[in-house]
């Protein structure tokens, strides 16, 4: 075997070794919150202990506490009607988490499933970048399940403190309002932590197609041909369909779930003899802004990767009409509307300005803006080439689908419409918010 041979061998045999997991690599961090949060199944001793305790604090706490807790003797402010609401949505979210959770880890690692062992691959933007983004995910996991463990936190504390329960279940009426609290509060944390956890991991992986994505957009603005650029477009609408089905179970019933929990929350407020007020309801107003909130970020994430995606068409057709210009120029040897200068495509005035900038505002993406593409490739690519990749792109359109059904802005905005408008409703008559 030659030079070139063994240099192979060992570039592969460097590919291989990237995609070994070992303790202190960039998931060390990722790997030390999923063994606080117990979902951690590397091992069976874990996976034993992960499973323990979702029965524990997913099924068992909520189930003791509806029926011990029920309070009917108490006064109005400290009876709980929509507890089972409350119990119900957050252990089925919970529930569907956990075990898509346990699927995904168990099936793919993860490394594999956080698409670590497809970095080797990418330039060093998009492995930085996506480093960056894994640990700004733990911070957004504290970031939405703080401000709702605080609330809830409160919630209970006056519940208990203020005398709603007098059963002494170890004997001392305060100690065991104490254990009791503080079980209700560790479901409670833990539960919407795991319905958290599997969003923003949702999140993630849709902010490295995006990386992927804004990497790959700068294939037009230096000399390409269209054969790479196909071959990269494939190369993401795979791993856009792999996250598509990996999660389209878990977003399809997760939009169920937090559909039917808001339906019943609002049939059973508005019933006749329904009296809604903070104490009352607060805890399913709550409930209601938890779960909306993880939906949007799902909602969120997958719009957002498919307009990225799709903006590529329209940065090829400008690249392709920059293009088409420039050989016409050049081939007429006249430039009435435009000079050309190295490969350059140049206007007398850009067509954007200072006031235009600020009119546009937050809604124009980086990808898909209003400057012109340089014109490296009119030399070396026919117009029939070009032509036959923006009719490429128009026609397959890459994005996050569920079972089919493209995740766009149209979608989120009429879900989380009806979503929104529940749990306003629901504010309304809890806090006065209308």
């Amino acid at each position: 075997m030659g030079d070139d041979g063994e240099a192979l061998l060992c570039n592969r045999s460097k590919a291989f070794t990237r995609c070994v997991s070992h303790p202190q690599d960039e998931l060390h961090s990722f790997r030390s919150c999923l063994k606080w949060m117990c979902v951690d199944q590397s091992s069976r001793w874990t996976a034993c202990l992960s499973w323990s305790v979702f029965v524990l604090l997913g099924i068992a706490v909520p189930c003791l506490s509806h029926f011990l807790l029920s309070c009917s003797d108490c006064d109005s402010e400290h009876r709980r009607p929509y507890d089972s609401i409350v119990q119900l949505s957050l252990s089925s979210v919970a529930g569907l988490s956990f075990v898509c959770l346990s699927r995904f880890v168990r099936r793919y690692g993860l490394r594999r499933f956080l698409f670590f062992d497809r970095l080797r691959d990418e330039s060093e933007m998009v492995r930085k970048g996506y480093t960056e983004q894994l640990n700004r995910s733990l911070k957004l996991l504290a970031f939405f399940v703080l401000p709702c463990f605080l609330a809830e936190g409160a919630y209970k504390i006056w519940w208990y403190v203020s005398g709603a329960t007098r059963i002494p279940f170890l004997g001392n009426v305060y100690l065991s309002d104490a254990v009791a609290c503080i079980l209700e509060l560790c479901s409670w944390l833990y539960r919407t932590s795991v319905f958290f956890l599997v969003c923003v991991l949702f999140r993630l992986s849709c902010r490295l197609q995006i990386l992927r994505l804004q990497d790959f957009a700068q294939v037009f603005q230096v000399e390409s041909d269209v054969e790479s650029v196909l071959t990269e477009h494939l190369r993401i609408r795979r791993h856009l369909r792999i996250i598509s089905h990996r999660y389209r179970a878990f977003i399809l019933w997760a939009l169920i779930i937090v559909t039917i929990s808001q339906f019943a929350s609002l049939l059973i407020t508005t019933k006749a003899d329904a009296d809604v007020n903070i104490f009352r309801a607060g805890e399913l107003a709550l409930c209601s802004i938890t779960l909306v909130t993880g939906l949007y970020i799902l909602m969120r994430s997958a719009t957002k990767i498919t307009h990225k995606a799709q903006s590529i068409t329209c940065l090829a057709t400008k690249w392709h009409v920059c293009a088409t210009i420039d050989s016409f120029d050049a081939a007429e040897a006249e430039t009435p509307m435009a000079q050309v200068a190295f490969g350059r495509v140049s206007f007398p005035a850009d067509v954007t300005s200072d006031g235009d900038a600020d009119d546009a505002g937050d809604e124009e993406d980086e990808l898909d803006n209003t400057k012109l593409i340089p014109a490296y490739a009119c030399s070396t690519i026919s117009f029939q080439k070009r032509q036959a990749l923006v009719t490429y792109f128009e026609n397959n359109r890459a994005g996050i689908t569920v079972y089919g059904f493209m995740m766009d802005r149209t979608s989120i905005h009429t879900v989380f419409g009806i979503e929104l408008s529940l749990v306003l409703w629901l504010l309304g008559k809890t806090i006065g918010i209308s």
